[in-house]
């Protein structure tokens, strides 16, 4: 085919050039069986190996007997190209167990004929084909973890048809993927098949590739621009899709439009509708010229009000306000419910649908099913009058058949292992029991007594560890909120000791908030992050919680857990105001532990204006999760952050854990002095990705001066001034343009300062920047800083930080936060 479109892959480069047929999804939730109860509560930050659960079970059983016939006539729906990952590339997040298969083809195009060496890794299972030959299966179908095997494939003269089928077994969130690797010698090319012509196909790649929005968010009466590097070569249809959030994923889109990017052009404008809600908005572009189609995965935030909001009165006001918002705007889920049968109000469609929507996920048993049946026990427990008897007794239904642990009957793909999700089950069964002693619960046979009394064990265990050890999921924006769907239904509805320590964990994570919120934002550093929760702060659903505790930020759509505080009597410990908002020419400082082993050592440096703060030595070198482990937030902008990572991922669009902005591939070693923190990295011998950069949108800072290997930022009256050991480059092109700063290299180092400005001028701290020295010392595989902005650092790749030549250990092994106060570090005007 002499139109197709051909990409090169040299030795030891992948092939990614694939025509796609549709992706086939069907339930397949393998036999009824009781899991073992393997939970030690000792909570880590990672994936837990959970065992093999039913539906994988029943695919084995499967795939040792099938035959797999070649499917060589199947439509073609989408095409991959190089670009976007080294990965051919399908993972996701499915709520129940479900059987995943596609197949890929393309035209491998050999230097000669001849029988060629390639790498094969595979999350899943692959059965490969070449001009119709059955070559290989290979089919390990390890949940979320790669496997690898080498493989000859026979290439003819002038090119082979490659033909796979990519399987998967998915079990809530799921890592699916082929990676081929060419392993001979010179160049190897891959031609699309298919009816799209080469040129177009790479124009719409090369749209792809770059396309991003315009602007960091998107404010009141604003379109949602996006924009690319290259002028397009002819008018394209471009496709904009935008999703539900991820427990909403199978209700309709919240928008969709159509637009032309015209020819010469490199934006295309969406009117974004009146009634799409504030939020960081997941969205799926498709590309189209003629029969070429390329689709594309981005984002964008929407907030309309870029200035939070100063709420008026005391905490009952400020909650009652709360729970008149979501009754209005709150996302359709069963705590929007909840929020508005508190203020008296009738149930509308809204709510209908949702209570249908929350009894289908427990009835069916929906991964995160647990998150919604605890507020449905509430309005159970307290509203239930208010209820219609036929759907009164649906709920009843629902709650007494529901799988209430893993040792419980049941094939579905409920996820029990993780601190928040074993919390929530154990608020679910002992609030459950609790309200039904005298039945039995049809699933487990047990009565609603025995079910209150192994949750009131469990529980007791799960506080054991809480106030041993803190929480792995520290300071996280995500799963606070989900930890609060758990503690504020048993502070409501729990008897005297449980209820008691309910309330000191509440009040330990109000306090980690008043310390890490910033001028309404929820910031800091994070056991589990998402690039929703670290690129839009102000939007997510942990925010609100501070707006309404401490009087200043944001409401929106997130109904998990807010509702019951707004309807509940718990109340944040007095005197949080000063950590919150510090009198001005103040710093608080304060250092705290969290997490099984100590896995995170905390430190924060806070003004009025400008938040650092750092996860000390959290297993450098090793893999990485979701750990965000040095955060910076200015008060002056509520997108005004800036981190420093290493990416766990190729796509800077990706949802992989760690990804490419959320999290670390590799672990860096941190130290915090005061207003400083440095970050060393050691990638090792072969990196995938060899740089760490910074995530710093120049866009919302007020000024910003960038030199060869330190940049400075204003917002407001603070500044930001980040040092590395090696040039930082900018990415001037594709979704990192104007955010993304690079520094690369197998060892590398950052130095992050933050402070007043006090009269001085942005040039001023450029100055200093300039004369600040950050070397990586080879002798002791450590990293250096000299200047002006702090006494002499070191930061040691085995002892840690040395202050001034003098080894300075991580002052606490307590998770109560010890705080002191510093007066705010500043720049002289002198300077």
């Amino acid at each position: 085919m002499s139109d197709a479109a051909r990409f090169a892959s040299r030795t030891g480069e992948t092939v990614t050039a694939f025509a796609l047929g549709p992706l086939e999804a069907r339930y397949y939730p393998g036999a009824v069986t009781r899991g073992t109860d393997n939970v030690d509560y000792k909570f880590i930050n990672g994936f837990v190996d959970v065992g093999e659960l039913p539906c994988r079970t029943a695919l084995r059983q499967e795939i040792a007997t099938r035959t797999v016939a070649l499917e060589d006539d199947f439509e073609i729906v989408s095409t991959n190209l190089p670009g976007f990952n080294r990965r051919l590339e399908f993972s996701g997040f499915w709520h129940r167990p479900t059987r995943l298969s596609r197949w890929v083809r393309t035209r491998l195009v050999a230097p000669e004929a001849g029988r060629y060496p390639f790498r094969l890794a595979i999350c899943g299972g692959v059965h490969v084909f070449v001009d119709g030959v059955r070559i290989t299966a290979f089919e390990p179908y390890t949940r979320n973890e790669v496997q690898e095997t080498e493989l000859v494939l026979p290439l003819a003269e002038g090119g082979s048809d490659l033909v796979m089928l990519v399987e998967e077994m998915a079990e809530r969130d799921t890592n699916y993927f082929a990676e081929l690797t060419w392993l001979g010698a010179g160049t190897l090319f891959a031609e699309v098949p298919g009816n799209a012509d080469g040129q177009s196909l790479e124009m719409l790649m090369d749209l792809a590739r770059a396309i991003r929005p315009a602007g960091i968010v998107c404010g009141e009466g604003d379109n949602l621009r996006l924009v690319v590097d290259r002028p397009a070569e002819t008018a394209v249809t471009v496709e904009a899709k935008v999703r539900q959030s991820v427990h909403m994923r199978h209700l309709p889109p919240l928008f969709e439009a159509v637009s032309t990017l015209e020819r010469g052009g490199t934006q295309v404008d969406f009117e974004l509708p009146r009634d799409l809600p504030d939020g960081y908005h997941e969205l799926d572009i498709a590309f189209s010229l003629g029969e070429s189609h390329i689709s594309r995965h981005i984002a964008f935030a929407l907030l309309r009000d870029e200035t939070p909001h100063q709420l008026a009165g005391d905490l009952a006001a400020r909650k009652k306000a709360g729970l008149s918002y979501l009754a209005d705007k709150g996302e359709l889920r069963v705590g929007r419910v909840l929020a508005r049968l508190a203020l008296g109000l009738d149930l509308d469609d809204g709510d209908h649908a949702a209570l249908d929507d929350t009894l289908d996920a427990i009835d069916t048993r929906r991964d995160c099913s647990d998150f919604v049946i605890v507020p449905l026990l509430w309005i159970y427990g307290e509203y239930r009058e208010a209820l219609p008897e036929a759907l009164r007794t649906r709920i009843e239904a629902a709650i007494l058949g529901y799988r209430y642990w893993m040792d419980e009957p049941g094939n579905d793909a409920m996820w029990f292992w993780s601190e928040n999700h074993v919390l929530c089950f154990h608020i679910a069964e002992l609030i459950a029991g609790r309200f039904f002693a005298d039945s039995t619960f049809t699933n487990s046979g047990l009565t609603g007594a025995e079910h209150a009394a192994l949750a009131e064990t469990r529980l007791e265990r799960w506080f054991d560890a809480i106030e041993a050890d803190g929480l792995a999921e520290w300071n996280s924006a995500a799963y606070y909120p989900i930890d609060f769907i758990g503690l504020l239904a048993l502070q409501h509805f729990a008897r005297d000791g449980l209820k008691r320590r309910a309330e000191t964990v509440l009040d330990r994570l109000f306090t980690m908030i008043a310390l890490h919120a910033i001028n309404g934002v929820a910031a800091g550093t994070m056991g589990r992050a998402y690039d929703k929760e670290l690129r839009a702060g102000p939007l997510s659903e942990l925010a609100p919680f501070a707006t309404i505790a401490f009087g200043t930020g944001w409401f929106n759509r997130g109904v998990a857990a807010l509702p019951m505080f707004c309807a509940g009597d718990y109340r944040p410990p007095d005197g949080l105001g000063d950590y919150v908002a510090p009198p001005s020419g103040k710093a608080v400082c304060a250092h705290y532990v969290q997490g099984y082993g100590r896995a995170a050592q905390l430190a924060l440096y806070k003004t009025v204006g400008i938040q650092l703060s750092a996860s000390i030595d959290a297993a450098p070198g090793a893999k990485g999760h979701q750990q965000h482990l040095a955060d910076v937030q200015a008060a002056g902008h509520p997108m005004a952050r800036v981190w420093v990572n290493h990416p766990g991922a190729d796509d800077p669009w990706g949802s992989d854990r760690p990804s490419y902005w959320a999290g670390n591939g590799v672990m860096p070693r941190a130290g915090q002095y005061r207003n400083c923190c440095l970050l060393l990295s050691d990638l090792g011998e072969a990196p995938r990705l060899a740089f760490t950069h910074a995530y710093a949108p120049l866009a919302v800072f007020d000024e910003h001066i960038a030199g060869p290997d330190w940049l400075v930022l204003r917002s407001a009256g603070s500044f930001i001034a980040l040092k590395a050991t090696g040039p930082i480059e900018p990415v001037l092109e594709g979704p990192g343009a104007g955010i993304e700063h690079r520094v690369h290299g197998k060892r590398t180092g950052w130095a992050i300062t933050v402070g007043e400005l006090a009269g001085a001028n942005l040039s001023d701290v450029a100055a200093l920047a300039d004369k600040t020295r950050l070397s990586l010392d080879d002798n002791s595989l450590g990293l250096l800083c000299e200047g002006p902005f702090a006494p002499a650092l070191r930061l040691d790749c085995r002892d840690g930080l040395f202050v001034a030549g003098r080894h300075r250990p991580f002052p606490t092994t307590s998770q109560t936060p010890d705080i002191g106060w510093l007066a705010a570090a500043a720049v002289p005007a002198s300077n």
